[in-house]
Order: structure tokens, then sequence, then C-alpha cells
């Protein structure tokens, strides 16, 4: 887009919105973390013309938001700015705000004008570029699982799940699917719906999911993998931000409670021919139940061939892992099948239009383009290579003692990412580079934090 269209796109926004005082420019860091500045609404024009500075290092932040030692980019390099221009098609007004304001998405730029090679939107798109020449368009469709937690007691340092604020009841089971548990939510829930509307993020459903306190969002698929990834951390941000407007708190956790199942981002993706044709559909497979091609085949051998290395990406912080246990709905070995949620990698039901891989891998607190570029960037190595996956598990596939073995405690999953030989083609190896070194910060410094089972465990009997 042109930077008169995207001119054009801004002042026809403002005009339409005369009392929107504040623009909030986010970007997302390497955790999914929303950063920028808030801007007045005479300044949001330079984001769209010549930009706004912001420093670089931003992108590259722990996950508490402090500077990482060890490589140069933050205090080391002198903490340079560069620009910001926003995302077309991402400005939107804020329903929940207490204040008419909006936000929008932003991106940097280079001092050359060239992408900056730490964000997470550039790196999906080079990503998306190696699968356009091969003339495949991946269509993604994302869910996201999360926690209503009280945030009065967590403010205490105790972590429940929330109270109904009609009834004052706090749910302590598993009802699955059960509508009283959404009733019990309605305005927040039904905020959320309203809000979604009003920004055009297509959520489709709000289910109860599987412990108490606990939903699951999903989009509508997208044939713009970038715009579904822009979807999908607005409505991570709007689910947040309406949720703290009711007196709770939304959490991305992957496993906010440690006998309760754990939140996940699963990502459906399927793959058009430049006709719109679905590539991943084909003859009828007995044992998966589904009518799958060859091409399917080689994607979910090259995912399963990346699954090691992206284990860091899909699991990004030490909650993260305690996410990945056997029996609770997470991946603990890279296996596929049929429609079998024991799975990470799932060929849901449907007709041919609709065949597609469903990606169960990663957690909640992941960030989503990064997600999405490391399976496209999976996908894309099995598929040029034709990788043949083993046999399709049918059953519990907790009891398949087969399978790609995977890296279930983070500095195994640190190790396996420096090591891998795949995601560094696609991601860009200087970037792979610096996540690695800002978790391995971020692993050290959590390993040599005195947790309180320490205190019950040793502190009498050692």
């Amino acid at each position: 887009m042109s930077d008169r269209s995207q001119l054009q796109e801004v002042e026809a926004f403002l005009k339409a919105h005369p009392d929107a005082a504040t623009v909030d420019m986010m970007i997302v860091d390497m955790n999914g973390i929303l950063r920028g500045k808030q801007l007045g609404r005479d300044y949001v024009k330079k984001l769209y013309t010549e930009g706004v500075r912001l420093p670089g290092s931003n992108y590259l932040l722990d996950w508490t938001g402090q500077n990482v030692a060890g490589y140069d980019y933050g205090s080391s390099d002198g903490d340079p700015d560069f620009f910001c221009k926003a995302a077309p098609g991402t400005l939107t007004a804020v329903p929940w705000a207490p204040r008419p304001a909006a936000q929008v998405i932003a991106s940097m730029e280079d001092a050359d004008g060239q992408p900056h090679f730490a964000d997470p939107r550039h790196i999906l798109q080079k990503v998306l570029a190696r699968l356009a020449e091969i003339d495949l368009t991946p269509v993604i469709a994302i869910e996201y699982e999360f926690y209503l937690v009280d945030q009065d007691d967590a403010a205490d340092g105790k972590v429940h799940p929330a109270r109904s604020p009609g009834t004052g009841w706090r749910s302590n089971t598993t009802n699955v699917y059960g509508l009283d548990d959404v009733y019990d939510f309605a305005d927040l829930l039904g905020e959320i719906h309203s809000s979604c509307a009003a920004q055009g993020i297509p959520a489709e459903t709000i289910v109860s999911e599987y412990a108490a306190g606990q939903f699951e969002i999903n989009l509508h698929h997208s044939n713009d993998a970038l715009k579904a990834c822009d979807q999908a951390i607005m409505l991570e941000h709007c689910i947040k931000q309406v949720a703290r407007k009711h007196g709770t708190i939304a959490t991305f956790m992957a496993k906010p409670f440690a006998h309760s199942a754990g939140s996940g981002l699963h990502v459906h993706v399927s793959l058009l021919d430049k006709d719109g044709n679905n590539v991943m559909a084909g003859e009828m497979d007995d044992t998966v139940g589904r009518p799958i091609s060859d091409t399917l085949r080689h994607a979910i051998g090259g995912l399963l061939a990346a699954m090691p290395e992206s284990m860091a990406i899909f699991a990004p912080n030490a909650n993260s892992y305690r996410r990945l246990q056997p029996g609770a709905y997470a991946p603990v070995k890279g296996i596929w099948g049929g429609d079998n949620r024991t799975l990470p990698l799932r060929v849901p039901g449907g007709d041919e239009a609709a065949v597609r891989i469903e990606h169960r891998v990663s957690g909640a607190d992941a960030n989503p383009y990064l997600v999405v570029a490391a399976i496209l960037a999976g996908m894309h190595h099995g598929i040029t290579g034709k990788i043949a996956p083993p046999a399709p598990t049918v059953g519990d596939g907790y009891a398949n003692p087969d399978g790609v073995e995977l890296p279930v405690r983070w500095p195994v999953a640190l190790q396996a990412l420096k090591d891998g030989s795949i995601l560094p083609d696609y991601l860009g190896a200087e970037w792979l580079e610096c996540f690695h070194i800002a978790r391995a910060f971020e692993c050290d410094n959590h390993h040599f934090t005195i947790h309180a089972l320490d205190y019950e465990w040793y502190l009498r009997t050692a």
C-alpha cells in the first residue's frame, strides 16, 4: 500500500472518529507482548508517512521487559531508534476504553528502510514468501484457550479461578462445554464478542473448556496468514482488557494451575494452489479416515522433522513446560493421525475443501506470528523435500511408544533450538541466535531463583 493510500486510511478513520484523542501504537515483541507508544491524535499521521521512532531492542527484551546480557542489542549498541510504520488495515477504535481512543499495529524498518530483522511480522512474511515461490497460499485459523482468574486473590499472591459476577460462585469442576459457565460470565464474554465485532476480529465461538475458569475462542479462517496473526494478537489484547474492565484477570499462561488443563494456541492450516484448490485433499486414507494428499503427508513429515527445534518457540518460557504432560491434551511426542485430540498433529473432520492440519503443540503464551512462521517453515521443508511421515497413530496417542522425541524440558528445548538445522534457513540465523540467547538468559535467571517448593521440600530436611 502506498504512503498516499495509507494516509487516506488514517484520515478517513480520524474523520469517522472525531472524539478519539489518542492512538496506541503497538508492536509485538518476541514474547508476544505488546509494546509501543500512546500517540496524540494529531501525531498519528507520522505512522503512515515517515514513521515513529522506537528502540529496536523492544523486540528483543526478556519476558520481564529488561535488556538481555549476551548480545549487541540494547545497552551494548547504544540502544538506537528505528522507524515504526502502521500495518495497513489494523487501525481501529478501542471499544472498551474509558475515553474515545484507537489502536494500530506497527512494524519496524531499519535505517535503510528494510524490514527489521527481529520484527515477528517480518519473520512471518519471509516464510510466506517461500511458500509463494512454490505457488502455495496458507489458510490459517487460530484458537486461543485462556483462564479467567480472581483479581483480588491474585493481588494477595493467591491464584484461583474467577468467581461468577452474578452468583459469587467459584467453579471447581471440569464442566467442559458447559453453558452454565458461559452464562456465569455473560456480561464479560458478551463484551468480548461485541468488541471483536467492532474491531473486525472474526471471533466465531466461545466455549467453556476443560477446567474451571477456562474458555476458548475460535477465529474464522483466513487466506492471509499475516492478517490472521494480527487478529489473534488483537483478540488476546481485547480479552485481557475487557476482563480488566470487568474486575478480573484473563491469563494466557500455558499452565496457571498444576492440576488443571493447560491452555493452548491451536493453529488450523491448509494450503491453496494458485487456482484456489486445497492441495491437502486427495484420496481417502482409511487409517486417517480423511481424503488426504501426498502434499499433506509431506507437510506432516516436515512438521515432525522441525518439531524438536521448534519447541522453544511453541513453549517459550518456564511455565510453558508445565503443560507438556502425558494425558493432558498437550504433546510429549511427535505423532499424527485423524480426528484425535490426543495427537499433536490432527487431521480434523470436514469435506475436501476443509481438509487441513490442526497443530496442537503450542501453548497460549507463545507469539502467534512466530508459531505460524515455524509451522509453515516445517510444512515448506517437508513439501519441498518430499519427507514421508511415519504411519498415523490410531487410538490413545499417549500409549504410542513410537514417535519423534520432543524436548519437554526448557533447557533441552533451548539446546535443540541451538542445534537445529531447519529453522535458520527460514526464520534467519541472526534472529534465532538472539531468541536463543534471550531465552537462555531468562532460563538461567529462573533456575537460580529460590521457589516456594524449595522451602517446602528442603528447609527442614536438608
